[in-house]
């Protein structure tokens, strides 16, 4: 690779960087939107929610078939690889969010207009979405200043979100005998669980934040292998 076709290729993979990022800014207002939805039972905000997905879609195309070209014109050298895998799996948890962002506005027609309800699990729900929220931003930051450290502390905030998960599902069992109660109860669970993913693929990100800065890939939470990192071979 001559020293000008480096510098074109640079250029090209650090607008290809600023486009995935874009696509975290992207996740973060669905984020609002769909816990909106959530709080307010606004169906037509729900709807706006789901078909504003294919904006995030075509970024992740954009981004993908971007990244594959430039893969197949140019032979990058090992840092360079490193960030061209790490930005396919970033879109790739992009595009996940913004399907997670889907799920939940679908579950609020089915919800009702005005269906019984409790403040508990509204209240939770509400935390995990701006928990989420902040995981998304920070794992974003992370990943734009190199900051593995920042990376790594995306796991202690992804605690909170799966508390407060696992909390709205001992209250959805112990809600009552109400049959429309405990419909929506078990609504707001899958409705908790997508949030609970969306954070989970903030922690991914965060991974592979980790993986571009040392050249080494590992799990941050591996519980069957706990420490443990793989050296890359890029």
């Amino acid at each position: 690779m001559t020293q000008t076709t480096r510098a074109a290729f640079q250029e090209e993979l650090a607008e290809l960087e600023q486009q995935a990022l874009g696509g975290l800014d992207m996740v973060v207002e669905a984020i609002d939107r769909a816990v909106e939805t959530v709080q307010h039972r606004d169906v037509e905000l729900a709807s706006m929610v789901i078909a504003d997905d294919d904006r995030i879609d075509g970024r992740y195309l954009e981004v993908h078939q971007g990244l594959l070209s430039l893969l197949a014109l140019q032979a990058p050298v090992a840092g360079d690889l490193r960030l061209v895998a790490a930005l396919l799996h970033l879109i790739k948890h992009v595009e996940r969010m913004g399907d997670q962002c889907v799920n939940i506005a679908k579950m609020v027609p089915l919800a009702g207009h005005e269906p019984p309800s409790d403040e508990r699990i509204l209240s939770h729900v509400a935390r995990m979405g701006a928990q989420a929220r902040e995981q998304v931003i920070q794992c974003k930051l992370a990943f734009e200043r190199r900051d593995a450290a920042l990376a790594q502390d995306l796991v202690r905030q992804d605690d909170e979100i799966d508390r407060l998960n696992r909390e709205v599902f001992h209250i959805a069992l112990e809600i009552g005998d109400d049959a429309d109660t405990r419909e929506w109860a078990m609504h707001m669970m899958l409705i908790a669980r997508s949030i609970e993913r969306i954070g989970d693929n903030a922690v991914d990100i965060g991974e592979q934040t980790a993986f571009v800065v040392t050249g080494l890939f590992r799990e941050f939470e591996d519980a069957s292998h706990p420490g443990s990192a793989s050296p890359s071979t890029a």
